[in-house]
């Protein structure tokens, strides 16, 4: 049989990673996605959607599946799927990585302020401004749903999960932007303060360059930490090398 990795997707770098993947002769891939994107695009090599039934649904797949390897390549904040992704790996003895795209850092003139979870960076938004400019994806804007004296602009890539703040502004788009565009639609919408997560890469980080261009505060969501003992690399081809697979 082939050797079959398993790849957790939804981002960029596994779209990429599976590419790569099916390019190599005698290597089969699998994707999954999560289900919760309606378009996710298409991907190389097969492709399953859903869940596992969390980390023990995962090993049985692992084993039923015979899959040699598995890389964690969701976004940053999946910190539920890569927590059962590292203990299914340690139950089956499949070997495992965690492909994560760096992490931004603040530069010169940016007014950064860091929280510690949604909750958080909801506290520090009342000293910071009125009107709002939200970024952290479609789920978990019930943190800041009590806040009823600010104006929110969310942004997301589908519709968010209620309950939002109330009277919030909705815009539905995808990446990459533009810092021209993003500062635009910063003045636009008057907007005071920018909340974001620390997703990392380039697709989203116009809007901090924006940001810091008109002096502008950013609430900035540290990400959750690695389970103990995974193994991260920063980028595909540093995945591949771990494979054994860097060379063709």
């Amino acid at each position: 049989m082939p050797p079959h990795i398993l790849v957790l997707g939804g981002t960029t770098e596994a779209r990429e990673l599976a590419a790569s993947l099916v390019s190599r002769p005698g290597v089969r891939v699998t994707t999954s996605l999560a289900g919760r994107v309606s378009r996710p695009g298409t991907l190389d090599g097969d492709v399953r959607v859903g869940g596992f039934g969390g980390a023990e649904g995962l090993a049985a797949w692992l084993r039923d599946h015979r899959v040699d390897a598995v890389v964690d390549a969701t976004h940053p904040f999946a910190a539920g799927i890569t927590a059962n992704a590292a203990r299914a790996a340690a139950a089956t003895g499949v070997p495992a990585v965690v492909l994560r795209r760096p992490g931004w850092s603040p530069g010169p003139g940016d007014r950064w302020q860091e929280a510690a979870s949604l909750s958080d960076a909801a506290t520090l938004l009342p000293p910071l401004g009125r009107r709002v400019f939200l970024t952290t994806g479609r789920l978990g804007l019930a943190a800041f749903a009590h806040l009823t004296e600010l104006h929110f602009v969310v942004r997301s890539v589908e519709p968010p999960e209620p309950p939002v703040p109330p009277g919030a502004e909705v815009l539905l788009a995808r990446g990459p932007f533009t810092v021209d565009g993003e500062a635009a639609l910063l003045c636009e919408h008057r907007i005071d303060v920018l909340v974001t997560k620390d997703s990392g890469g380039a697709a989203t980080a116009a809007k901090l360059t924006a940001a810091r261009s008109l002096g502008l505060p950013v609430v900035v969501v540290r990400r959750p930490p690695l389970p103990e003992g995974v193994t991260a690399v920063p980028d595909v081809s540093a995945a591949l090398s771990l494979l054994g697979l860097g060379s063709r």
